[in-house]
């Protein structure tokens, strides 16, 4: 048997250890480890890779930024801010139709800005928000299905856990994948809020009306908001004004809510110390499931799968649009089986050689002078008459501008391997936040959306098949939405310098 097939093989021998409920990291890692064995003829091969596969795993300094990221979900938690976000937006929105869940939507967007982890939002805004909706007469399953779905912007709102995951996998910048997350997160959200008011015109009965709050109250709600404005104005505006990296931005952000935390009265010895053990808690899985597909795609390279793989769908010269279409669809069905951090550093690996070998353009060299060539003329760039009128009429027509025109504006001429590494970051950035959307559809997919069975766990009295009938709607809103990204790119793409 070929090195290649046994790469091939591994595959549903690695979905049988899933479906046998064996932990997604240790299945990942006894496959690869068995498969390497086979290939190399020698267990020896296998134990030598652990220790070197181990090393090279955990010294990424990026990966420090989980365990931060972690921790200020945690303490922004015990600072309260979790029900200040909830309560501000419930007296803006509590009486409106469907109000109160519009606000549990808001919340958890709010919330997401400061935890990166779409189960931690989802937890901990159901525990503020459930007895709130079931006070006012919102249906269980209605209930259960806004909040598993809001808690998935506690991924896509940046910062986002997963994509610093996909950054470190394709050795992309982390920061500008968080600025590309912010427009389609805005978009989920948006997204969901119109499911609701649309659920609750075509079943009255699952939503009550709350009261309306006065001005008054409403706007002291608001005001108890500011830390969080504050965590995330400090996080992720140092990061985008270059103040400090992303793992900075991290260690900045606990910092500072577990100062609001302490001040707020709610960070105490105790709780500090659970804190502390809860992340490190969840870092280990996290690092677990690092690890073993850090092995087990060691594995799949030494077989070539990715590679031949990629090969393949290169001299098929099928359309790039069809096969992103079924990448796409291959990742909501597999977010019925696995969870979404599993699953990005599952294929990922397999996926990215694929998409790269494929014709993709986002810009061209007539696009790349035209823009550079605004910036430089922005800037006061001081040119003859005749120059300017040239330069003008180039970027109105559409063409590339000459070499005289060029050394006239200050600007270096860019070659053809430049152009391709902006296109390549340009379909690394696109290609992730498409990934980082339906791995968050897979969150809340019936039968085993994970956020859908940390919401049904805090509502005992709402049977599941009732959450799995009101998340149909908000799963649509989620494939509407990628079909939106998909078609049109430049809402990615358009806030990335190039």
């Amino acid at each position: 048997m070929s090195d290649f097939a046994i790469g091939l093989l591994s595959f549903p021998a690695l979905l049988v250890l899933i479906f046998l409920r064996i932990p997604i990291g240790l299945a990942m890692f006894v496959t690869g480890f068995v498969g390497l064995t086979i290939i190399t003829g020698d267990a020896t091969q296998p134990l030598a890779r652990l220790k070197s596969e181990t090393y090279t795993s955990f010294s990424n300094y990026a990966l420090s930024i989980i365990p931060m990221f972690l921790l200020m979900g945690q303490f922004a938690t015990l600072g309260g801010m979790s029900q200040a976000l909830f309560k501000a937006a419930e007296s803006w929105l509590g009486h409106r139709r469907g109000g109160v869940a519009m606000a549990a939507v808001g919340a958890c967007a709010g919330f997401g800005a400061i935890c990166g982890s779409s189960l931690a939002t989802a937890a901990t805004m159901g525990r503020v928000a459930l007895p709130e909706l079931r006070r006012y007469g919102y249906s269980g399953g209605f209930s259960s299905a806004t909040l598993a779905a809001g808690g998935t912007l506690g991924i896509l709102i940046p910062p986002s856990i997963v994509l610093v995951i996909y950054a470190i996998l394709t050795e992309q910048n982390i920061a500008k994948l968080f600025l590309a997350a912010v427009i389609p997160g805005l978009l989920a959200a948006l997204g969901y809020v119109i499911v609701i008011s649309i659920y609750v015109r075509l079943y009255p009965a699952a939503a009550g009306i709350r009261p309306r709050m006065g001005y008054g109250e409403r706007f002291a709600a608001l005001a108890r908001v500011w830390p969080v404005l504050l965590v995330f104005v400090a996080v992720v505006g140092g990061i985008y004004a270059g103040v400090f990296t992303p793992t900075e931005g991290a260690a900045v952000g606990a910092l500072a809510t577990g100062i609001i935390a302490r001040l707020n009265g709610g960070l105490t010895r105790a709780t500090l110390a659970e804190s502390f053990l809860q992340t490190g808690r969840a870092t280990a899985m996290i690092f677990f499931i690092v690890l073993g597909a850090a092995f087990y795609n060691g594995f799949l390279a030494l077989s070539q799968v990715p590679q031949e793989l990629a090969a393949f769908v290169v001299e098929q010269r099928l359309n790039p649009w069809l096969v992103l279409v079924i990448i796409l669809a291959f990742y909501l069905v597999l977010g019925c089986l696995m969870d979404s951090l599993s699953m990005i550093l599952l294929t990922i690996p397999i996926f990215w050689p694929v998409v790269q070998g494929l014709d993709f353009t986002f810009v061209s060299m007539a696009e790349l002078h035209a823009n550079r060539a605004t910036a430089a003329l922005a800037k006061g760039a001081e040119l003859a008459p005749d120059i300017l009128a040239g330069i003008s009429d180039a970027i109105a027509q559409g063409a590339e501008l000459s070499r005289e025109q060029i050394a006239a504006l200050g600007l270096r001429r860019v070659n053809a391997g430049a152009l391709a590494a902006i296109n390549l970051e340009q379909l690394a950035i696109w290609f992730g936040i498409l990934v980082l959307v339906v791995v968050e559809v897979g969150l809340i997919t019936p039968p085993v959306g994970m956020n859908l069975f940390i919401i049904n766990a805090m509502d005992r009295e709402t049977p599941i098949r009732d959450t799995y009938r009101a998340v149909l709607f908000y799963v649509a809103s989620d494939v509407l939405r990628v079909a939106l990204l998909v078609a049109f790119p430049v809402i990615t793409l358009f806030v990335i310098p190039w």
